[in-house]
C-alpha cells in the first residue's frame, strides 16, 4: 500500500481495517509512584545524589545536573548565545499561535458517505516542501542571515549608502553578497522544485473508490473520509496477511481478521444498501492499538462489533485486496502525527567558522579603535571609528561561503561519481564534511546489517549434527521412511506411528528420529502457503487447485516469523512439503505425492513472555493426537525431558550466529487431551485472571516432552558487513544498533555480525517497570567492564525517565549497545540523547520507513535503498545501495571532505587577514587616515578571478591516497578531535598574514621609496605571488590542477593595464621584477623552512604512508 493511502476499515471478503501512512510508536511514560520504590535500595548510580534521587517525579527536573545549568543563567550565558536561545524561543511561541492546531476528536464515519461527516477534515495529500510561493524569498533569506558572516557583510554593504561613511564603489561590497544569495537561491529553489515534483507524483496516484455507479478512479489527494477505496490483490476469505516493514523493519507476515458483519454480505454493492457507520477514537500516534466500534442500524436488533488493532491495517504495508472505509487523511494520519519535520542541518565545520569570523570581528573591532585612539579621538571620532570598521571589512572574506559552497558542490559530485560506490546520491550538499567527523554510528539491523532471509543451516539429534552438506543425508532417510510402503494413502504415517508410540526405553534408529524431527518441524508453525494463481473461493476448491498446482514454483509462504518460513521451506527440500492450510487444518505431501491431512485442534501462539509456541494435531488416516512444541533454549530446558547435550550445543549453535529452537513433542490419549479441552474451555470464560488460568493450564501439558532436535538457522547478513563494521571500529567510531526486532534474534545478529566480538562479555538489561528497579539494574550494570549492553525499549524508556544522564553515561562507555524493540520514535530520542550528553558527531544509517525519524534526527543521515522501500534513501542525507559502501564514504571521502575544507576555510580567512594588516600599515603610515589601500575592481578580483582558482586547487588536494585511508582506518581517528580546525590552528594562520602583511607592505614603502606613486602595482603584484606560493606550500598533491589554475593570473595584468595604464610600463622593468621577487620571497622563505623542519623533525601521522 502506498504512502499516499489514508486509514481504512476493512468492510468486505479478503479485507480488513484501518491503515494510515507510516506508524510509529511515541513514549507515554507512565506516572511514577514513590510506592513502587523499594525501600532497601543499593548504592547511587553515577551523577546522582541521595538529595536528587528521593525527589519524586514533578522534581525530576530540578536534580543537581539541571540545577546547574539554571545557574549558570546569567549576563556571560546572554552575550554567550542566550540571546539566540530566546530569540528562537520567542519566535517558536509565535510560530505555535499562528499554526494553533485544532483539536483532535473522536468521529463517526458513515459507509460509503463523506458528505455525511459532521466536521471537515483535512486534504489527504503529501507536503515534504520547507516554502511555498510566499515564504521562499523570506525564508532563504532568514536561514542565510542567522549566519554572522552574510549579516555581518549585509550591515557593511548598507553602510555604503551613508555618504559619510562610504569607502569604495558600491559593486564591490554588493556584487560578492548578491552573488553569494543568487547562488544559494537557485540551489534551494532546484531542491524545492525537487520536492514538489516527487510529491506531486505520489498524490496522483491511482485508486479505484467503489461507489453506488461501481468503481471509478480517484487521486490519492482526493480520498476523502468516509470513502470505500478498493486496494488490489488476491488474498483468503475474511482474513489475510499484512507485511509491516515500513513500520517495525520486519519483513514478516501479519495476520489481520475483517469485520464480520460485512463478511456475510452476498455482493460488494450490498455495502451502499446499508446504513452502518464506524466509530473511531481521535487520531493519536500509537500504531499499537485501535478503538472503535462497527454499528449496523437498519438490522433488527442493531448490529454492533468492537473493532480492534486485529481489524486494522496501516498503510506503507503490503497487504492483500481490502475494501476499506477511510477515517483519517492527510495530517490526521498516524504516519504525518509520528513525522519529524525534516530540518535545515548545518555542519559542525560551518559552525566553528562562524565562531571563528565572531574572533575576526572582535579583532576588526579593536584594531579600529586602536588606529582612533592613535588618532587622539580627535573630530567626529565615532564617524572615523565606523569607516575603520568598514576599512577593515575584508578581515572577513565575503568569498569565504562561496568558495565553502563551492568545495561542498565538488565533493558531493566526487562521491557521485565514484566508481567503487555506485548509487551514492548526495541529497544534501551542505555537510559532507560531517562524513569526516563521526563519533556514533547508529544503525538498523533488518535490512541494513541483515537481508532478512533466513537459512536453514544445522539440524542436531543429540547423537548426531547434520550441516549444510549432510542435508542429502536426511532427504534420503525421509525418502526411504515416506516409500517402504506405498500400497496404501494411510500407510506411509502408520509405520512411524508405531515406532513414536512404541514407548520411550526403545532406542530408535536414526531414521525414525530424522522422520520424527522433520515431520514435527513440518507441523509446528504458524506459516500458510499461498500460490498466485489460486482464485478458489471455498475450502474443496482450494485443496483441488492447491494439489493441482503442488509441484508449481508459485508457492510462497506467509508467517508471522521469517524463521518459521525457513524451516518450512527446509522441510520442503529434504522431501516433506506443506501444500494447504487454513483455520482448522493442514496437508503434508510426502516425497512420493502422497497428501497427510491433520486437524489443527489447538494452537499456542508465540509470545515474548513464554518464548514458544506449540501445537495439538490430529492425523486423519490414525487418528492419533500430538503436542508439538518449540520455542528457546531457556523456556524448553525445564520442558522436556532430561538429556546432557542440549545446553552445550545451543551455546556451539550461538557462538556461530545461529538462532536456535528447541523441538520437541508428547504424544496424548483421546482422554488426556478431552480432559485438556475442558479445562482450557473453562480457562478461556474466567473473567478474572484469565490469561494466568490459561497458562496454567496449557503448562499442565508441557511436562516430560520428547526432546526431537535442535535447529540452527542464519539470518544471512548483508555482503561485507563484518569486515565494515570491523574498519569502522578501527576508525574510532561506535556503534549502536537499534532495532524492532527481538532480545534473543538482536543479539544473535550483534554476535553473527561481529558487532560484539567473541571475546567481549554482554550485559543483557533486565526488564524494569519502575523507578526503583531500575535504579538496582544500573547499578549491576556499572559493575561490568568492557562489556556490549543489550536493553529493550520499554527497560531504555524507564531508564530515559528517571536516569537519563546516568543511563547515556555508562552506555557510552561501552564498545557497543544493542537496543531492541525500539519505536522510530525512541530511536530518534537515542540519537537526541547523544548530542546532547556527548555533543559528539551522530550518523543514523537506515532503509526502512521505520528509520526515517532517526536518519532526520542525527547530525548525519544515510538512507540505505532496499527491499523495505525508498522511504529512508528519500528522507537521508546520503543514499547508498550496501552497507559495505559506508566504509569509502566515510574514510576517503568524509576524511578528504573535512581536511580539505579546512584548509581552504583557513586560506580564506588568510587571505582577507593579510589584505587588512596591509591596510593597516599604510594608514599608520599616512597619519591614520581612513582612505582604502586598493579600490574598486582590484579588491573584488583579488577574492575571485585572480586567486579564487589557484586556492580553490585546494578542493582536489588529497595527502594520502584512497587506499591508504581505508588500510589504515585509524588516520580517521584524528579528524574527531577537530585539530585540522582549532583556534591553535587558526592562530597560526593569523601570526602568519600579520607578518606577511607587514613585510609586503612595509618592503613595498622601503624599496619603492622614489616610485612611490607606484605603491599599489608594487603591494599588490606582490600579495598576489605571496598568495600563489601560499597554495602552492599548503596542496600536496594536486600541483598539476594548481599550474593549470595559474594560467588565470594574466586576467591580473590585463587589468591593470586597463585601469591603470601607467603601471603596465612600470612592472615590466627589471628593478620592479627583482625587488617584488625580493619581497615575496622574504614573506614566504621563512615558511616554508619552517614547514620543511616540522615534516622532518615532527611529522604528520599519514606522512609514511603518503611517501
Amino acid at each position: 500500500i502506498s504512502p499516499i493511502v489514508p486509514v481504512l476499515i476493512v468492510v468486505f471478503r479478503r479485507l480488513y481495517v484501518t491503515f494510515s501512512r507510516l506508524c510509529v510508536t511515541i513514549l507515554r511514560p507512565h506516572r511514577y509512584s514513590l510506592e513502587d520504590e523499594p525501600s532497601n535500595l543499593d548504592e547511587m548510580p553515577l551523577m546522582m545524589s541521595e538529595e536528587g534521587f528521593e525527589n519524586d517525579e514533578s522534581d525530576y527536573q530540578t536534580l543537581p545536573r539541571a540545577r546547574v545549568n539554571q545557574r549558570q543563567r546569567g549576563l556571560g550565558w546572554f552575550l554567550l548565545g542566550g540571546w539566540k536561545v530566546l530569540c528562537g524561543s520567542c519566535c517558536d511561541c509565535l510560530a505555535h499561535i499562528c499554526r494553533r492546531k485544532k483539536e483532535l476528536k473522536a468521529r463517526t464515519v458513515w459507509l460509503g458517505c463523506p458528505e455525511k461527516c459532521e466536521e471537515k477534515y483535512p486534504k489527504n495529500g503529501i507536503k515534504n516542501q520547507k516554502y511555498n510561493i510566499f515564504t521562499f524569498v523570506p525564508g532563504v533569506l532568514y536561514q542565510q542571515f542567522k549566519f554572522f558572516l552574510n549579516l555581518y557583510f549585509l550591515v557593511v554593504a548598507c553602510s555604503q549608502f551613508v555618504p559619510s561613511l562610504k569607502i569604495g564603489y558600491l559593486y564591490t561590497y554588493w556584487a560578492p553578497l548578491a552573488f553569494v544569495l543568487a547562488v544559494t537561491m537557485v540551489r534551494e529553489a532546484v531542491d524545492e522544485v525537487r520536492r514538489y515534483q516527487r510529491d506531486k507524483e505520489m498524490n496522483s496516484q491511482l485508486y479505484s473508490k467503489l461507489t453506488v455507479r461501481g468503481k471509478i478512479q480517484v487521486k490519492s489527494s482526493d480520498i476523502q473520509v468516509g470513502d470505500l477505496i478498493i486496494v488490489e490483490k488476491g488474498s483468503v476469505l475474511g482474513a489475510c496477511f499484512i507485511r509491516t516493514d515500513q513500520l517495525d523493519g520486519e519483513t514478516d507476515w501479519k495476520l489481520k481478521v475483517a469485520v464480520g458483519c460485512t463478511q456475510r454480505l452476498p455482493a460488494v454493492g450490498d455495502l451502499f444498501s446499508i446504513s452502518a457507520y464506524v466509530y473511531a477514537q481521535k487520531p493519536q500516534l500509537d500504531i499499537h492499538s485501535f478503538e472503535g466500534n462497527f454499528t449496523r442500524e437498519d438490522a433488527d436488533p442493531q448490529i454492533h462489533e468492537s473493532l480492534s488493532i486485529e481489524n486494522t491495517l496501516w498503510a506503507s504495508t503490503v497487504v492483500a485486496q481490502v475494501i476499506g472505509v477511510v477515517i483519517y487523511t492527510g495530517k490526521e494520519t498516524r504516519s504525518v502525527l509520528n513525522t519529524s519535520y525534516a530540518k535545515n542541518k548545518v555542519g559542525l565545520l560551518d559552525l566553528e567558522l562562524n565562531r571563528l569570523t565572531k574572533a575576526l570581528f572582535l579583532a576588526q573591532v579593536v584594531l579600529s579603535i586602536v588606529m582612533v585612539a592613535l588618532q587622539g579621538f580627535v573630530g567626529p571620532w565615532f564617524r572615523n571609528l565606523f569607516r575603520f570598521v568598514v576599512l577593515f571589512s575584508y578581515i572577513i572574506p565575503i568569498s569565504l561561503r562561496v568558495n565553502l559552497d563551492m568545495g561542498k558542490s565538488a565533493y558531493g559530485w566526487m562521491i557521485m561519481k565514484d566508481e567503487n560506490i555506485p548509487g551514492t546520491v548526495v541529497r544534501t550538499s551542505t555537510i559532507p564534511e560531517e562524513l569526516g567527523r563521526l563519533v556514533y554510528l547508529l544503525t538498523d539491523k533488518t535490512g541494513t546489517l541483515t537481508q532478512n532471509e533466513m537459512i536453514f543451516k544445522r539440524l542436531h539429534l543429540g547423537t548426531v549434527s547434520y550441516g549444510t552438506d549432510t542435508m542429502d543425508e536426511i532427504q534420503s532417510h525421509i525418502f526411504q521412511s515416506y516409500a517402504q510402503p506405498s500400497s496404501s494413502s494411510t500407510s506411509g504415517a502408520t509405520p512411524s506411528r508405531k515406532t513414536q508410540t512404541s514407548g520411550p526405553k526403545v532406542r530408535k534408529s536414526v531414521s525414525s528420529r530424522i522422520h520424527e524431527a522433520v515431520k514435527a518441524i513440518a507441523l509446528c508453525h504458524n506459516v500458510t502457503p499461498v500460490y498466485e494463481s489460486h482464485t478458489g473461493v471455498n475450502g474443496e476448491t482450494e485443496s483441488a487447485e492447491a494439489d493441482q498446482d503442488f509441484s508449481d514454483d508459485n508457492r510462497t509462504y506467509q508467517a508471522s516469523s521469517p524463521d518459521e518460513v525457513a524451516l518450512v521451506r527446509w522441510t520442503e527440500s529434504v522431501g516433506l512439503t506443506l501444500v494447504n492450510r487454513d483455520l482448522t487444518s493442514l496437508q503434508l505431501k510426502t516425497p512420493s505425492g502422497q497428501i497427510l491431512s491433520f486437524y489443527i485442534l489447538q494452537i499456542f501462539p508465540f509470545t515474548s513472555e513464554s518464548k514458544r509456541m506449540g501445537i495439538i494435531v490430529r492425523e486423519e488416516s490414525t487418528g492419533d493426537i500430538t503436542f508439538y512444541m518449540k520455542g528457546a533454549d531457556v523456556a524448553m530446558a525445564s520442558i522436556v525431558q532430561y538429556n546432557d547435550w542440549l545446553e552445550e550445543e545451543c551455546g556451539n549453535m550461538a557462538r556461530e550466529g545461529l538462532r536456535t529452537l528447541v523441538v520437541a513433542k508428547k504424544s496424548l490419549s483421546e482422554e488426556q487431551y478431552q480432559d485438556f479441552e475442558n479445562r482450557y474451555n473453562q480457562a478461556k470464560l474466567s473473567i478474572h485472571d484469565r490469561t494466568l488460568k490459561v497458562a496454567a493450564v496449557v503448562e499442565s501439558l508441557e511436562r516430560e516432552m520428547e526432546l526431537l532436535c535442535l535447529t540452527g538457522v542464519e539470518d544471512q547478513l548483508q555482503a561485507d558487513v563484518r569486515p565494515t563494521l570491523e574498519l569502522l571500529r578501527n576508525a574510532g567510531i561506535k556503534i549502536w544498533m537499534l532495532t524492532g526486532d527481538k532480545l534473543e534474534t538482536a543479539t544473535c545478529i550483534a554476535k553473527s555480525s561481529h558487532l560484539v566480538s567473541r571475546n567481549q562479555d554482554i550485559h543483557v538489561f533486565r526488564p524494569v517497570s519502575n523507578r526503583g528497579e531500575a535504579h538496582l539494574e544500573l547499578n549491576a550494570f556499572r559493575r561490568k567492564h568492557d562489556c556490549a549492553l543489550v536493553i529493550s525499549g520499554d527497560s531504555l524508556e524507564v531508564c530515559l525517565r528517571y536516569y537519563e544522564h546516568e543511563f547515556v553515561e555508562l552506555a557510552c562507555q561501552c564498545p557497543a549497545v544493542v537496543c531492541c524493540r525500539c519505536s522510530p520514535t525512541q530511536k530518534a530520542q537515542i540519537v537526541k540523547l547523544l548530542q546532547q550528553h556527548t555533543a559528539n558527531r551522530t550518523c543514523a544509517i537506515g532503509d526502512g520507513g521505520n528509520d526515517v525519524s532517526m536518519i532526520q534526527a542525527a547530525h548525519c543521515g544515510i538512507g540505505i535503498e532496499g527491499k523495505e522501500g525508498k522511504q529512508a534513501s528519500l528522507a537521508a542525507d546520503f543514499s547508498i545501495t550496501q552497507f559495505k559502501h559506508i566504509g569509502r564514504l566515510l574514510m576517503v571521502h568524509g576524511r578528504n571532505s573535512y581536511k580539505r575544507s579546512a584548509a581552504l576555510g583557513q586560506f580564506v580567512m588568510h587571505r582577507g587577514m593579510i589584505i587588512s594588516t596591509m591596510q593597516a600599515v599604510f594608514s599608520s603610515v599616512f597619519f591614520f587616515a581612513s582612505v582604502p589601500l586598493y579600490q574598486g575592481f582590484l579588491m573584488v578580483g583579488y577574492a575571485t578571478i585572480y586567486t579564487m582558482f589557484p586556492v580553490f586547487s585546494l578542493v582536489l588536494d588529497q595527502d594520502v591516497k584512497p587506499e591508504m585511508a581505508l588500510l589504515y582506518p585509524e588516520l580517521y581517528k584524528d579528524l574527531t578531535k577537530g585539530r585540522s580546525l582549532s583556534f591553535k590552528t587558526f592562530l597560526i594562520w593569523v601570526l602568519i598574514s600579520v607578518y606577511q602583511g607587514g613585510i609586503l607592505m612595509y618592503g613595498a614603502l622601503v624599496l619603492f621609496e622614489s616610485e612611490f606613486v607606484h605603491v599599489v602595482a608594487i603591494s599588490f603584484t606582490a600579495l598576489v605571488l605571496t598568495e600563489l606560493l601560499m597554495v602552492a606550500l599548503t596542496i600536496r598533491t594536486c600541483l598539476g590542477c594548481y599550474l593549470a589554475s595559474l594560467a588565470f593570473l594574466n586576467e591580473y595584468f590585463a587589468a591593470v593595464s586597463l585601469f591603470v595604464p601607467s603601471d603596465l610600463s612600470f612592472i615590466t622593468t627589471w628593478p620592479f621584477l627583482w625587488k617584488v621577487s625580493a619581497i615575496t620571497l622574504v614573506s614566504c622563505l621563512p615558511l616554508y623552512i619552517i614547514k620543511y623542519l616540522k615534516r622532518k623533525f615532527s611529522p604528520p601521522s599519514y606522512s609514511k604512508l603518503s611517501s
